[in-house]
Order: C-alpha cells, then sequence, then structure tokens
C-alpha cells in the first residue's frame, strides 16, 4: 500500500499537467477560432481591406495565438522555451536568407492588397505590360493582355514599377496626331475636324476637346486633337475617328502627305579641267 501510495503521489502531479494541458490546449483552440471568425467579420465589414489580405490576417493571428498556447503548455512540463524561441528565431533567419526574393513579393503582396493600387477586373499598365488584373496574390499577381495572354508578375516587380491604372478614373483623353499637306488650308482642316468630333455623341462637352497645331513637320503640319470621353469608350472612339477623319478629309479635298524628300543636283563644268589634262 505505501508503495502504491507512493506511486500515486509521483503520478497525481502529471495527470494533473495533463489535465490542465488538455484544457488550455482547449480553450487556446477556441479562443484561436474565435479570434480568426472576428478578424474576418470586422475585415468584411471594411470596404478598404482586400479579401485575400483578410484571410491573412485572420490565419496569422489564429497560428500566433496556437503558438502562445503550446509554448504555455511546453513550460508546464518544464520544457525550456527560450531555447526553443532562439531555435525557431535561428531557423526562421535561415528560411528568410534562403526565401529572400519571395519574402520580398510576400511583402510587396501585402502592401499592394493594403494600398490597392488596382483591383481584380481593372486594366493597367506595369512595367510595359498592359492588360487586365485577373488575380492579385500574395506572392504574384496575373495580368491577362490585350491579346489574351496570362502574364505571370512578381509582386516585386509590380510594386517597384510604376503602376498605370486605366480603370480608376471615369472619364480619358483620346490623344491623336492628325497630319495635312502645307499647301492645304488649317483653318479648312481644324474646322473639318471639329466637324467630325461633333457628331459623335461619345465625346464629352466638358472638359471641351482641343484642337491645335503642334508641330510643322517634314512633311506636313500636324494636329493634335484631344477629345474626352468615358473610359469604356477609349478605344473605340479613337479607331472611329480616326477612320471618320480620313473620310472626311477625302471629301472635303484635304491631303494625308506622303514623307518626302528633295534631292538637288548640281553640274560640273569640267571642260577646264579637260584641256589641263
Amino acid at each position: 500500500m505505501e508503495s502504491i501510495d507512493g506511486y500515486l503521489n509521483q503520478a497525481w502531479p502529471i495527470l494533473l499537467n495533463v489535465i490542465y494541458a488538455i484544457v488550455i490546449l482547449i480553450v487556446g483552440w477556441i479562443f484561436a477560432n474565435w479570434v480568426n471568425r472576428t478578424i474576418r467579420r470586422k475585415g468584411e465589414a471594411s470596404a478598404k481591406l482586400d479579401d485575400t489580405l483578410i484571410k491573412v490576417f485572420a490565419k496569422t493571428a489564429k497560428v500566433l495565438v496556437l503558438v502562445v498556447v503550446v509554448m504555455a503548455v511546453l513550460d508546464k512540463f518544464g520544457f525550456k522555451t527560450t531555447s526553443l524561441v532562439a531555435v525557431v528565431g535561428a531557423l526562421g533567419l535561415a528560411i528568410g536568407m534562403a526565401w529572400q526574393g519571395v519574402l520580398a513579393d510576400f511583402a510587396a503582396g501585402i502592401m499592394i492588397l493594403v494600398l490597392r493600387p488596382f483591383k481584380v477586373g481593372d486594366t493597367v499598365d506595369i512595367a510595359g505590360e498592359l492588360g487586365h488584373v485577373e488575380e492579385v496574390g500574395l506572392v504574384t499577381t496575373r495580368l491577362n493582355s490585350v491579346d489574351n495572354v496570362a502574364v505571370i508578375m512578381p509582386n516585386s516587380n509590380v510594386w517597384g514599377n510604376n503602376i498605370k491604372n486605366l480603370s480608376l478614373n471615369d472619364i480619358r483623353r483620346v490623344d491623336m496626331v492628325i497630319g495635312f499637306g502645307y499647301d492645304d488650308d488649317i483653318d479648312h482642316a481644324k474646322q473639318t475636324i471639329k466637324q467630325v468630333l461633333s457628331e459623335d455623341e461619345r465625346i464629352l462637352d466638358d472638359p471641351a476637346p482641343q484642337i491645335a497645331v503642334s508641330e510643322l513637320g517634314g512633311s506636313s503640319v500636324n494636329v493634335n486633337v484631344r477629345p474626352w470621353t468615358k473610359k469604356e469608350n477609349y478605344w473605340a472612339l479613337k479607331f472611329d475617328l480616326t477612320e471618320a477623319i480620313k473620310k472626311r478629309f477625302d471629301e472635303e479635298g484635304l491631303n494625308f502627305p506622303y514623307p518626302s524628300q528633295d534631292i538637288y543636283f548640281y553640274n560640273q563644268d569640267i571642260s577646264e579641267e579637260g584641256e589641263g589634262a
């Protein structure tokens, strides 16, 4: 009986620690899930946070809570958590050195998701790549180019370059350069262009279109034509105006000159040279 009592006395603290550990794990798991759900709910209620970023924050918070719970359990059983933290820190440093590029892409992805210079569905120009945004991830961003080619860009390249978001503003200016011959009347050409613009309902009155002579080129007088339109009409309007101006110039007898060069020939009198020979 004394030996049994001795075993029970030794086992009882261990049993209490096991029960304590189980309780802590259960409570910690419930609390971690509650934190996860709370962050998701708060994030979904905010229009400024991206869904991907909300999931990352929620999962990260849950993992951190579980790490604290596990460390508390290990400490209860006598494990030196300070040493464990040092080992985990050294391991994290080694992984960070090996995955510098990935971590840079991850950090850039966080910045993109927080500041949101563009969103899925926008038309953007990034580092010379023009396309529609299909997916914004934590490491890469996927575009579909205008000719429907998938372009996968590391987020560090996206964040490290100038980003042109063609979908952000509601209206855009169509920039065109129209050239006509030096023998044509400037006022006639400008009035013809103005008439073409006035006939297209897609062109906005405010801001008013600009028609101005910009350059006396090598073979033509060049006019800047700059109407404003809604962003969804940009390309269709530009193509239609190019065709319409060409047809109207033909009707009005205005010329689109070809590039030309003047070549001068000099006749050298060689009679005196021949007599000298």
